[in-house]
């Protein structure tokens, strides 16, 4: 009798946490504003791209859930470079990622169907392709090979933390945050090269 009522007990747990529970899927996408760091770099400049994917949002209490999702992000950066004293111009490198974020997030109803949303977590990437591209006044020189096993490739893992707010507004979202690799992804001996990357991305949620 007393595991018959245990059990019941625990079938009622279940199905009551199910019943709170509530899972969502929505589309995003928006704008990128990202750039490398590490100890050989010094240049500032934004490079500019996107991010699009889907997010599931499991939301397992009123004001708390976890964030994740799969998305297509562009990374990179943009710096001045010269050419053993030959050709200097704009150097832009793009690299392309999936990219898995699992975040926590704490949710503030401000009005009905309004709410503020913090979220912070790790990330995990893996890059998919890319392209490198010298621009100057005499000329363009460009490459597909972004990452690879050569010194001037880059590694294709990447991982890091991430953190942002939000809001939504009924089944329409809006997120604005900043991930900070914290994978050394250059190849080059003792080279150490880092991603970093501010978004703002808008969505909208099926269910």
């Amino acid at each position: 009798m007393k595991k018959l009522t245990v059990s019941l007990l625990a079938l009622m747990l279940i199905a009551t946490i199910t019943v709170k529970a509530q899972v969502s899927l929505a589309a995003k996408g928006g704008l990128n504003m990202s750039n490398l760091y590490g100890d050989e770099l010094t240049d500032e400049n934004i490079n500019f791209g996107f991010n699009l994917g889907l997010a599931l949002d499991y939301e397992f209490q009123p004001a708390m859930a976890v964030q994740t999702g799969l998305f297509f992000t562009t990374k990179g950066s943009k710096v001045t470079r010269e050419i053993e004293d030959l050709l200097s111009g704009d150097f832009t490198q793009t690299l392309n990622y999936l990219q898995l974020p699992v975040h926590f997030a704490y949710k503030y109803e401000v009005m009905p169907a309004t709410r503020l949303v913090f979220h912070a977590g790790p990330y995990i990437a893996y890059g998919v392709g890319g392209k490198s591209e010298l621009t100057s006044s005499d000329a363009s020189i460009s490459s597909n090979k972004v990452f690879g096993d050569e010194p001037y490739q880059y590694k294709p893992f990447d991982a890091g933390l991430g953190l942002g707010v939000g809001a939504e507004f009924g089944q329409f979202l809006l997120d604005l945050g900043w991930d900070m690799g914290l994978v050394n992804i250059s190849r080059i001996d003792d080279g150490n090269i880092k991603n970093q990357n501010a978004y703002l991305s808008i969505g909208y949620r099926f269910n």
